[in-house]
């Protein structure tokens, strides 16, 4: 840092403008006039660029930087010319993590204790950032950086997350990012994404079949901007924060990258576990000392797993590997652009492997479209349907992920997965800090204890920046985290973040000086009808993590003062920092008016108009689990009409009404597993016409089916049946549209082009009944009520 002096107020922001006095002549062509210079805001002087790299669901142990067996060069390159941290720690859950990672806080005290679909009005978990938090982008933007991200935004409460925002909490509206380019939510499809460029829905500059994939376009994206940033602004610093939804499922990849694991994991993920644990005492990731701990009942051992299923499980792990190290090599492409423009020494990188431990989200079995476990229908993937599917495992016709046993593997050396924030498995993640200009040593090792909310006030450190005490008018709650900057020249030093709390789902924890007290609360791959305990019924384990780094030995029984003191320490946090009342809920959750957030569209009816689109599940009325109409007002031109009149959902779950071969057609696509569809009798006249479907879900449940009637204005004109329904979700990424339909589609009927409607469309609306087929009002009084709207 240089030592010349910094003349701005920056603990205030934006920083107030000072009036410099001076003589104000009457004339400008007096010789006498002269002013100050307009000088550029910048940062001060030897402020680094600053690029943060948060990959999505890997494990600690599964890229070959930490032992794992999956190739990441770009990982190893940095390490190599930086600093390996081996006790770094996440959330354990995505959204989470983000929130914390960006403002430097706990999750809970920024209002993130889960991801923004499960948000509830208490303070803790309504997703809706307080504004005495500013994002680490807006200090650095409003101290002179130029900020951009590239990738998942998780962040965005679902009820702002609508084409009109509003876009406070969106990363270039208020998130102090000036460009954003990625998607808005949990995951994508990474061969067919939602994507936005700022606030505008935008689609893919080309298809899968063209070569395209979500992490290739987030890297070219990312490196243009660099060199553009360059070109034009040399003086002035960068934070770029590169976020892919890589490795989250679907694990999406060329097959060529699977296919360079072909026979590396057929012994299973038992043997992988030991083989890993091994090459990390080997590399010194971990103490000498460490002892596995065993493998949970819960998850099956390799041997116990069906023999015929196996050859569809080793295919997961090799797409899964691929898919890492996949993602590694776009990241080096920003890596090596940074090299290019001489920059890369003067640029402070955190590579953050994993926003959480692997998922486990995916069943034992794993899954060729994970949003059949999401609703509770996994059993819909049988042995044979997967063996079908085994070779189409991270294709475009896949939304795929892996089995519980490979995401344990991929988290050795310790217990758990993501969701379980008590255990190391689901929050502790290899993190690697590259900074020549800043840390002299090279290829070395830290082990003090660090957290995600440490990486903020690090950065501003580095930069010569102070926390801002005001921002936009509002006075700054302190950041929580602490500066890593000691550990960069001091493998020795005392750790200074010597306490800190976890919870998740009720999976808690706390670490204190080198102990750690945890109970595991909820298995994360029982998605639906989970029994858990009373939380005072949980029970705890204690470990001494300075001769325990793996947490293998429960010390409970031996020292319960020990763990009593830890619990109590666990309470005090949790009530500090907004994580109580402890909440396990899932489904219910789901549901905004149980979960008690706001919901965009209220009321039991909703109307739509042509060209409406990119409309995400939370910004349409939920018909699930009930009756439901949906009725058009359209306008057949001679010769009839082609199209889609409303879409929901996609190619791996979703409903479409529509015009085929001129007659009205409604399908009911289950989880890319079963379509069912029903289809008119005869075509669409010519001229106006009201065109109706009616469901009349058969209640008694969840995921039942019903009856499927098609009417033109008020005669029936066909009828059918759907077998089964989707209950929780169709999709984490596919939306609906008026008029077409974008990203991948429901039915094979048509494709995105052709499925513009070729008539025009007045109106749709959709009219929710309940779970009882008897109560829809008439079509003669639905029909008065719709054109009363017009």
């Amino acid at each position: 840092m240089s030592n010349s002096p910094d003349h701005h107020a920056r603990s205030m922001l934006p920083i107030p403008h000072r009036k410099v006095p001076g003589l104000t002549t009457y004339d400008a062509k007096d010789p006498d006039t002269a002013f100050p210079p307009i000088e550029p805001l910048v940062p001060p002087e030897g402020a680094p660029n600053v690029l943060i790299v948060l990959l999505d669901d890997v494990g600690f142990g599964a890229s070959s930087t930490f032992g794992g067996p999956c190739n990441t060069p770009t990982a190893e390159r940095l390490a190599a010319g930086g600093l390996r941290y081996n006790r770094f720690h996440t959330t354990a859950l995505c959204a989470p993590t983000r929130q914390a990672l960006l403002t430097g806080r706990n999750h809970h005290s920024a209002a993130m204790g889960n991801i923004t679909e499960a948000a509830t009005s208490a303070p803790g978990q309504s997703s809706v950032l307080p504004n005495t938090m500013a994002p680490l982008a807006t200090t650095l933007k409003l101290n002179g950086y130029s900020t951009a991200q590239f990738g998942k935004c998780h962040e965005v409460p679902v009820w702002q997350s609508s084409p009109l925002g509003p876009f406070d909490a969106w990363p270039s509206g208020g998130g102090g990012f000036e460009t954003f380019y990625g998607f808005i939510g949990g995951e994508n499809n990474q061969w067919d994404p939602a994507l936005y460029e700022g606030t505008t829905p935008i689609e893919p500059p080309a298809t899968a079949e063209e070569g395209y994939h979500l992490t290739e376009d987030l890297a070219d994206h990312a490196v243009n901007w660099v060199r553009q940033q360059r070109a034009l602004m040399p003086d002035k610093p960068f934070f770029v924060y590169f976020a892919p939804g890589a490795t989250h499922a679907p694990h999406h990849v060329p097959k060529e990258w699977a296919d360079r694991y072909a026979g590396q994991f057929d012994d299973g993920w038992d043997a992988q576990r030991e083989r890993t644990f091994a090459k990390q005492k080997e590399v010194g990731i971990i103490p000498p000392e460490a002892e596995l701990p065993a493998r949970h009942a819960e998850i099956s051992a390799w041997d116990d797993m069906p023999d015929d299923l196996k050859p569809v499980l080793v295919r997961q792990m090799e797409v899964y590997a691929g898919f890492l190290e996949h993602t590694d090599h776009h990241v080096g492409r920003i890596i090596d652009t940074l090299e290019e423009l001489e920059i890369l020494d003067d640029t402070l990188i955190y590579y953050i492997i994993g926003d959480n431990g692997a998922s486990a989200e995916g069943t034992m079995n794993g899954a060729f479209n994970e949003m059949a476990n999401f609703n509770g229908m996994a059993e819909l993937e049988t042995t044979e349907f997967m063996l079908s599917k085994m070779d189409e495992f991270g294709s475009p016709s896949s939304y795929n992920h892996y089995s519980v046993g490979w995401s344990w593997a991929m988290n050795t050396p310790f217990q758990w997965t993501k969701q379980v924030a008590s255990h190391w498995g689901g929050t502790r993640n290899g993190t690697i800090v590259h900074w020549p200009a800043g840390i002299s040593e090279q290829g070395g090792l830290r082990s003090q204890f660090c957290h995600v909310i440490d990486v903020a006030p690090t950065v501003l450190e580095a930069a010569g920046l102070p926390q801002p005490t005001m921002v936009n008018g509002v006075l700054q709650a302190p950041m929580e985290g602490s500066s890593m900057n000691y550990t960069f020249d001091g493998a020795a030093a005392e750790e200074r973040h010597d306490l800190q709390y976890f919870e998740m789902f009720g999976n808690r924890g706390v670490y204190h000086k080198g102990w750690s007290a945890v109970t595991k609360h909820k298995t994360p791959w029982i998605m639906v009808g989970q029994t858990m305990p009373a939380f005072d019924d949980d029970v705890w384990e204690l470990y001494d993590g300075n001769v325990d780094y793996c947490q293998a030995h429960d010390l409970a029984a031996d020292q319960p003062d020990m763990l009593a003191k830890l619990q109590r320490l666990w309470l005090i946090e949790a009530v500090k920092y907004n994580v109580l009342p402890l909440d396990d809920r899932t489904s219910e959750r789901f549901n905004a008016d149980l979960a008690g957030r706001p919901t965009l569209i209220r009321g039991s009816s909703q109307l739509f108009f042509s060209g409406m689109g990119r409309l995400s599940e939370n910004s349409v009325v939920s018909i699930k689990n009930k009756s439901f109409s949906v009725t058009a007002d359209v306008e057949i031109p001679e010769g009839g009409a082609e199209g889609v009149l409303i879409a929901q959902g996609g190619r791996f779950g979703g409903w479409a009404l529509y015009v085929k071969e001129g007659r009205a057609k409604f399908v009911y696509n289950a989880l890319g597993i079963q379509e069912f569809a029903t289809v008119a009798t005869s075509p669409i006249s010519p001229g106006r016409h009201q065109v109706r479907m009616e469901f009349a879900y058969d209640g008694g449940g969840l995921a039942k089916g019903g009856d499927v009637t098609l009417y033109y204005d008020g005669d029936a004109v066909g009828a059918g049946r759907v077998d089964a329904t989707q209950p929780m979700v169709f999709s984490a990424d596919e939306t609906t549209d008026i008029g077409q339909e974008t990203g991948t589609t429901v039915t094979p009927d048509y494709t995105p082009p052709s499925s513009r409607f070729t008539g025009k469309i007045h109106w749709v609306q959709i009219d929710l009944g309940s779970d009882d087929h008897d109560h829809f009002i008439s079509p003669e009084e639905r029909l008065r009520v719709a054109m009363a709207r017009q």
